[in-house]
């Protein structure tokens, strides 16, 4: 497989939300997208994924972490302009 492959498994980096450290196992892509998100924000990553984060205990079921990461940056791409 190419080095350049989208299919890589999951890396785990800490955040920081709310003062509390947590782990985060996502694909390289997504983590590429969150950097993104952030940035056109003018928000640093951990900001970003304490919205995301608070938009997720919100939701009437909400899934983990990892995975609202992903809807949100899957929406996000959907829904911006």
């Amino acid at each position: 497989m190419s080095g350049n492959s989208p299919y890589h498994p999951p890396v785990k980096r800490s955040v920081e939300i709310a003062g509390h450290k947590t782990s985060i196992s996502l694909e390289p892509i997504f983590w590429a997208m969150l950097k993104d998100a952030a940035q056109q924000r003018g928000l640093p990553i951990n900001a970003l994924v304490g919205q995301i984060d608070a938009e997720r205990i919100a939701a009437d079921t909400p899934p983990g972490l990892a995975s609202a990461i992903r809807v949100w940056l899957v929406t996000d791409r959907i829904t911006r302009p």
